[in-house]
């Protein structure tokens, strides 16, 4: 046997050859002649398969697993263990493996198609004005897919998903159906203020967990496909993900991750597995989570319904009021969704407003006396992965829900108010996978999307995709839409898009799209990330907001704020920090707030009368003038503090 000199050298040189390797197998071909992708006509007419747009739903992996359940099985080398420890060497073997990729799928197939994406965003993009339609301005590589992301109150976006185990994007990348160490997570922190290169880019590795999977490989935890929602301290509670095997199963998990010092801390267990649920936050800031299928696999969705913590715990409320152990506990109303991630909302009045996917499923709960009843059928018939809004509603939290997407023959929007549903204005086209954010002004966007899970109008695991997907959309206060310009990658499953507090507009994750564009797939840097200008930022100089109160902000309570530019100030509003996955978003909100007088630089403002209106909490404010110019927001906290355990 070698000393330990030789060993080290033998390692060094492996890890030299390993590096080589990527660079002569991935180094970016010549591009080819870069043509428009797709085209500006609404796609074609291919009837849904509902069994494919079930949560990862992945034809292969139950053979895969079956003929071998650990995945790949990609082992350390023994040497290289010895030196670098055994993480480190079996990530060199991972490497070394995923070089063969491209082989299938080659590096300057990846760069050609980016290259043609560049050009036809350019060639579309020249007929849209900035200051009406507003504009994509930065693209650049991320090392995560963003399959769940996060605004927090820091500023920074909380990026996270799951290590790949495919490089080809004609086949399965996640590891929905693997068994073992391949199924694991990951996560990264986004610093806007660091710029778009790497150094912007923190990696906050999950807890370490051992999976009730058979093989007990402890791994980083399989949260991916969980469901999250904000508590009023800022921290973001996670819950569920993957187990993996029997098509997809769910996980028990319990985590918070904390923004203020960077770190992740589990709680217990839930009662039931969960993979695909959907949390909100109540007026008393405890956590609503339902749905979700069981740990006996796909095919199960649970009816459990749990809330966060547990009554007999506090509400975490200070930044330093760490959830660590803490229970939840399951609620008397039951919540059976026969699919997976509901949209939640809890409105004006208190309720939680279960709206599933299937149109008889829609459903009012009352989180304090437990009970669910009956909201009347929705008009659309069954709609997959499709975005839904709370429509703002001046100075009181929102009384009604606007349901986009979710089904590709359908461009209507559906809103329901007042317990009975309208049919509101369409947009373009049908699309699914879509993600609509409320912006500071108060209009949508809405961006993403695609004909199904996985497919862009040219068959399920193509990365070719029609122009129309591309397309943003805008809806002005009126309700009226009109199309905007093209982002560079088409991103449909597992897309997200968030609201900056600079006002701009954050677009990641699709693994697929963004496998199939990697400029360099032989290095860390498996995302990207694409930046938007609304056209508010395209209208002239912006307000100041200078001041805003650092302490707890009541309800119905006066406040100041400071603006050098105070006299142009016509309205000031309050956003809510978006959380999402899966075109979820549960978590955002648009309020005025009264301006009760203006004095010098100093504005008076008053905050939102209850909880109801508002849940306890961060939110972004932005002061605007009378073209709805933003100002860059600054973070305020609503609501006192509750009492300790109990119901408020």
């Amino acid at each position: 046997m070698p000393g330990p000199l030789a060993r080290r050298s033998a390692v060094l040189s492996a890890c030299v050859a390993v590096a080589a390797a990527l660079v002569s197998l991935t180094s970016p071909a010549p591009p080819a002649s870069a043509t428009a992708v797709g085209h500006t006509t609404p796609p074609g007419h291919h009837q849904p398969d509902e069994g494919a747009t079930r949560a990862g739903a992945d034809p292969y992996g139950a053979a895969r697993a079956e003929a071998d359940p650990e995945g790949a099985r990609i082992e350390a080398d023994a040497d290289e263990a010895s030196v670098i420890g055994a993480e480190h060497a079996r990530a060199h073997a991972q490497r070394r493996s995923a070089v063969k990729g491209p082989k299938e799928y080659p590096q300057s197939k990846r760069t050609a198609s980016l290259a043609a994406l560049t050009t036809s965003q350019q060639q579309a993009n020249a007929a849209f004005d900035a200051a009406q339609a507003g504009r994509f301005t930065e693209f650049f590589p991320s090392p995560d897919f963003g399959v769940h992301t996060a605004l927090l109150p820091t500023g920074k976006v909380l990026l996270f998903s799951f290590e790949r185990v495919e490089v080809d994007p004609t086949k399965e990348t996640g590891p929905t159906d693997r068994i073992g160490r391949t199924n694991a997570g990951r996560a990264f922190l986004w610093d806007p203020s660091r710029g778009t290169g790497a150094r912007a880019f923190k990696k906050v590795e999950p807890p370490t967990v051992l999976m009730p999977d058979g093989t007990y490989a402890p791994r980083p935890a399989p949260f991916f496909c969980a469901g999250h929602a904000f508590l009023p301290n800022g921290m973001v509670g996670v819950f569920g993900g993957n187990t993996g095997g029997k098509g997809g199963s769910g996980a028990k998990l319990s985590f918070v991750f904390d923004p203020w010092t960077e770190t992740w801390f589990r709680n217990q267990d839930m009662a039931v597995g969960r993979w695909y649920p959907s949390v909100v936050t109540g007026a008393d800031g405890r956590q609503i989570i339902m749905s979700g299928q069981s740990e006996r696999g796909t095919g199960t969705p649970t009816p459990v319904v749990e809330r966060f913590p547990a009554l007999r715990h506090p509400v975490p409320w200070r930044t330093y009021d760490i959830p660590v152990g803490l229970a939840a506990e399951r609620l008397r109303a039951d919540a059976p969704f026969r699919n997976d991630y509901p949209h939640l909302f809890s409105l004006r009045d208190g309720m939680v407003y279960g709206l599933g996917r299937d149109a008889d499923q829609q459903w009012l709960f009352d989180p304090v006396k437990e009970t669910r009843t009956d909201l009347p059928r929705r008009p659309a018939d069954f709609r997959g992965y499709g975005s839904a809004v709370p429509l703002p509603a001046g100075f009181r939290g929102p009384d009604s829900v606007l349901v986009l997407g979710g089904d590709p023959h359908d461009p209507n929007t559906y809103r329901l108010s007042g317990g009975r549903w309208t049919t509101e204005e369409p947009r373009a086209f049908g699309r699914t996978q879509d993600d609509t954010l409320i912006l500071p002004d108060g209009t949508l966007l809405t961006v993403n999307g695609a004909l199904d899970t996985r497919d862009y109008g040219h068959g399920p695991f193509n990365p070719q995709a029609d122009l129309s997907y591309r397309q943003i959309e805008l809806r002005d206060a009126q309700g009226h839409w009109r199309l905007g310009p093209a982002q560079r990658l088409p991103r449909g499953y597992h897309s997200n898009a968030l609201v900056l507090p600079d006002g701009r507009m954050v677009v990641t994750g699709d693994e697929l799209q963004q496998i199939a564009n990697d400029p360099d797939i032989g290095d860390e840097m498996d995302g990207s990330i694409e930046l938007y200008e609304p056209a508010y930022l395209h209208r002239g100089g912006r307000p100041a907001l200078d001041r805003a109160p650092g302490g707890e902000l009541g309800y119905g309570a006066g406040f100041q704020v400071s603006s050098s530019t105070a006299s142009a100030v016509t309205r000031a509003v309050l956003l809510a920090p978006t959380t999402v996955t899966h075109a979820v978003n549960t978590s955002q909100r648009h309020l005025e707030l009264p301006i009760t007088g203006v004095r010098g630089s100093a504005i008076g403002l008053r905050t939102p009368p209850s909880a109801a209106d508002a849940p306890p909490g961060y939110y972004m404010l932005f002061l605007l003038d009378a073209k709805g110019v933003p100002s860059t927001a600054k973070w305020v906290k609503l609501g006192g503090r509750p009492e300790q355990g109990g119901r408020r």
